[in-house]
This record gives C-alpha cells, structure tokens and sequence, in this order.
C-alpha cells in the first residue's frame, strides 16, 4: 500500500463537470491511500471581512481553471491501475478534515426546493470552530460539525461527454449523501479505463433534503483508500456505514427515486441471503428507512438504509 497526498491547485482542479476525457493527474494502485485537498467556491462567495483563512491556491483556480457552467471545483481525477468499465471502485472513508475556518450558505431565486417562495440571493458566512467543531450560524445557534464530500464520483461514459457536477448520476457525482462521513464506504460502477475518481464540494453540516441548495460550503481534506473489485457488479452507487447497508435513486421525481433505490435494497438483500424477493420486500416495509437524500441538484435522491444486523439474522 503507498500514501499518496493530491493538492489542490489549478493544474489538479477541474470546475463544474466530469468528464471521460478529463485525463488523470495522479496514477495509484489498488489498496493505495490519497490524502485529497478541496476547495469551495467561485470569487463570488469570498468574505470581504473577517479574519478568516482562504486556502492560498484558490486564487489561482479561479483565474486559471475553465469555469463550466455553475458547479463545483474538484480535485482530481484520480487513475486505478486496472479499473475496467464493469469493474466496481471501493473507496473507503477514513477521515475529513476541514481547511478553513468558514464556510457559506447561499438562497438563490428560482433554485432550491421552494423555488418561488424566496426572491432575493443571499449570502451567509458562517465561522467555522476547528477545536470545538462547531460552526455559529448568525442568530447565534451553534450546530455541531459533521464534513463530508457532496461530491464523489469516477468519470462517466465517454459517450456522454461533459456532463454538469451538479446533477447526481450512476457514476456517482453531486450525492449529497450526509451518512458518507469517514468510516462508510462507497461503492461506484466503473464506466471507462482507470475509473478516475475526483471529489469536492466540501460540506461542514447538511440536513437531508440540503432545501436551500446549500449546506454549509467548506473547503475540506479527506483520506480515501482505493481498492478494484473485479467480483461485484453494479450498475448504480451503494454505499455502507458500519452499522447499514445504503441503496440510491436519482431522478427527477422523487417517486421513481424511490423506486430505484428500494428495487436495489431488494437486489442486495436477496444478493446477501437466502430470502425471496417477496420476503425481502415484506423486510424493506418493516425495517427499512427510505430517506430524503436532496431534493435541489436536478434530479432529486433518495437512499433506503438497512441494519446490517438484520441481514446476518437472515443468512442463517
């Protein structure tokens, strides 16, 4: 296993899509370990006052990396020595930092989830306690911290071209996804040569749902290991904590979300046990959690959670 450490700058940034054709700027193996700084923002969402740190290369991204579209700046891609399209990339999270001292919360007309109820942008700075790990929302509240990546996601088909951050896909993308803290997993279909993982939009504290298109804006540093496998075969992200199995569904409606990612949970419940499709769908209705994962990025999402103690009971 090798450690490898991806600084953020504007040669190892790309702003807005993902992209097949984006090549690698870091080249690892299976097993290996890559420490990944990000960063969060356009020049518009700087604080002019304060004393707050703003990461040193940030201004260099923004003047020379190519801004697609709205979206997020990410780091990466990342090449997996022998990832083929059909194999699935197993990136485990093992610890995120935050990079700065604040991060921001914007409501924009005509986005968000109550698109038509708020009709002037705002922009909020909120200092973020590195000790404490707490961030202080303006009114005076205190909400404690738990980063994570909004984004993680490989390369998309090359047939698909450049495609926006924003909204979420099979190849991964904008999840938004709160349980993806350091200790969970997160399983990914590989859909072209060396899988090529990139991430960003650094988020401090999010609820489900993120309604005002926002959570808390953060540059964050996060250690993934990488690991190939070449005996699963997904065509759609899944995850796991230490305690749940997780399921996704993406889609505009938020019924068919539901659809996908309950149609998944089934698959990998029968997958695990011995039990039929009909027990584990009586199973998905007695125990299962479906929840809101966001519902502003496009295509909404929903993710179903399982204990995983449930299904080893099942397996005897």
């Amino acid at each position: 296993m090798m450690r490898h450490h991806l600084h953020s700058n504007a040669k190892t940034c790309h702003w807005g899509y993902f992209a097949a054709a984006r090549e690698p700027v870091l080249a690892i193996k299976s097993g290996d370990r890559v420490t990944i700084d990000t960063l969060a923002g356009g020049p518009d969402v700087l604080p002019t006052s304060g004393n707050f740190y703003i990461p040193p290369e940030l201004a260099d991204v923004h003047r020379n990396v190519e801004r697609f579209l709205p979206g997020h700046i990410l780091t990466g891609p990342i090449a997996i020595d022998g990832a083929r399209p059909g194999h699935v990339l197993e990136v485990h999270i093992l610890d995120v930092q935050l990079r700065q001292d604040w991060g921001y919360n914007a409501i924009r007309p005509l986005a968000g989830t109550l698109q038509d109820d708020f009709h002037e942008t705002r922009l909020i700075h909120i200092p973020l306690d590195l000790k404490r790990k707490v961030g202080r929302l303006p009114w005076g509240l205190e909400l404690k911290l738990a980063p994570f990546f909004g984004v993680m996601g490989v390369a998309p088909p090359a047939a698909w071209g450049r495609i926006t951050s924003i909204v979420p896909r099979a190849h991964g993308g904008n999840l938004d996804n709160k349980e993806l803290v350091p200790g969970a997993t997160l399983y990914l279909p590989v859909f072209v040569e060396g899988a090529r993982f990139s991430c960003g939009d650094g988020h401090g504290v999010q609820g489900d749902g993120e309604v005002c298109v926002t959570a808390i804006e953060t540059a964050l540093q996060g250690t993934f290991e990488f690991v190939l496998r070449e005996d699963l075969h997904l065509t759609y992200p899944r995850a796991e904590t230490p305690t749940h199995y997780i399921t996704m569904g993406m889609d505009p409606d938020l019924d068919q979300c539901v659809v996908l990612a309950l149609r998944d949970m089934i698959k990998l419940i029968c997958e695990r046990t011995n039990l039929s499709r009909e027990d584990a769908y009586t199973l998905c209705s007695l125990a299962a959690d479906l929840r809101v994962t966001q519902t502003v990025n496009g295509s909404k999402g929903i993710h179903v959670m399982l204990a995983k103690s449930l299904l080893h009971s099942a397996s005897v």
